[in-house]
Parts: C-alpha cells; structure tokens; sequence
C-alpha cells in the first residue's frame, strides 16, 4: 500500500500554547505515494481570545473575520478523521504539534494526542541537516528549489501547506527537473536548480521511436572512428 502522508500548517494567536494561545486556522494536503491527490483539509477556527499584534502582522487573520467561524471542539473529529494514522509532514513541527496537542487536551475528551496517532516528519530539521549553516525558512527554500511561492504575501495555513508539499518533494528527491547553473543568485551554493514537474497519471504514454538499421549502422560508424583517434581508448565500445 502506497504510503499516505498529510503536509500540514497551522496560524495561531501567538507563540506559546501555554500563554493560552489557540489555533485559528489548520490546512493539510494529502500526498499518496508521493503524489498530490487533490484531498485537503482547512478550517479556520474562533479562538475566543485576543491575537498578538507579532501574529496578525504574519498571517493578517483578524478577530473579526473568525467571529462566526466554529470554535476546536466541534471540528476536531472531522480534523482527526482526515489525518487518521498518516504521516504528517510539519515545518518546525514541534510548535504547530504543540498547538495541536494542548487543544485536543483541553477537550477533556481523552482523545490521543497527535504523535499517538501519527508518525511526524520535521521538514525543517531535514531542511538543517540538508542545508547546514544556511536560512531554512519555507521562503528560502522555495528559493532554493525554485518553488513558486508568489502567492505567499501572509502565510496562510492551506497555502503554507500546499507550498510545503512542493518543497518536501523537492528536498526528498521527488519528481524533479534538474539543471546546471553557473552562479546560485541564492548564494547559497549547490548550482543545480530544481523544478517540482508533477506527474499526470492521465497522460497516455510516451511513443518511443527506435533508431533505423541505417541509423545504427551509422553510429557503429562513428564509433570506430573515435577508437581510432583515440588510439582503441573509446569508452563506448568497452
């Protein structure tokens, strides 16, 4: 069975649940086998608290706009049922699992916490190992990989999470298109550009077209006159 991972984000009130800082918006994108399926999860949430001016300045979510929004407790099943027993694929994620765990404890529903239920990938401490000694913000590897992050003016739970997804397959080898570049206008070393080409598994396949006898008898030609020059040195031929 192909592997089921969930990439997810969180915006929040502040910087440390145990201020008393809720979650106001989840965003998650399934990958299956390592390719989008178009599933998501969002939900922006009402967190009955104020936000820190820091917060607002990041993701622009007012109290406002999550006045008639439904609060944790009653779409936390529906959240819970759509990343099942995944694995989660999170940027720092012990900041958006933190968030994630204090709301479900204060349920008092005795519900499993987040890392009982789920394997956690830590985009960002991949991002360290890969990258060492350089900027690993989301913004700096969409840089780096050459992921489209125009969008990106706030951050945005489904948005953050959609452009993480792109990155987390770039960063793991996923479906690429890779070429050499002179200067990194990054200047973060490496010269190798890398462009996430997503596979449509609708498309009909390749025609292969195969070399003539002609073709081949021309290259085998060719060849032998590189042995030649080459004083028997033709690697092609060994």
């Amino acid at each position: 069975m192909a592997l089921r991972q969930i990439v997810l984000d969180t915006e929040t009130t502040g910087l440390e649940p145990s201020q008393g800082h809720r979650i106001i918006e989840i965003g998650c994108v399934e990958l299956v086998g390592r390719r989008l399926t178009g599933r998501h999860y969002h939900q922006y949430i009402k967190p009955n608290r104020e936000i820190d001016e820091g917060a607002l300045a990041v993701h622009g979510i007012s109290l406002e706009f999550l006045e008639d929004k439904p609060l944790f407790d009653s779409i936390a099943d529906e959240f819970l049922e759509f990343i099942g027993d995944s694995e989660l694929v999170i940027h720092n994620a012990p900041f958006d699992v933190g968030f994630l765990d204090t709301e479900l404890k204060r349920l008092n529903r005795g519900l499993a916490l987040i890392g009982e239920r789920c394997s956690i990938v830590d985009s960002l401490v991949m991002a360290r190992q890969k990258h060492p000694g350089q900027k690993n913000n989301l913004d700096a590897l969409c840089k780096r990989h050459f992921v489209d992050n125009s969008q990106r003016d706030l951050h945005g739970a489904l948005l953050d999470a959609e452009i993480l997804a792109d990155v987390y397959l770039a960063m793991t080898g996923g479906q690429r298109k890779l070429a050499l570049s002179a200067d990194d206008s990054d200047g973060e070393g490496g010269g190798v550009q890398e462009e996430i080409i997503r596979v449509d598994s609708s498309r009909p396949a390749l025609k292969v077209i195969r070399a003539s006898d002609e073709e081949l008898a021309r290259h085998q030609e060719k060849l032998a006159l590189i042995d030649k020059k080459s004083d028997g040195n033709c690697q092609w031929l060994k």
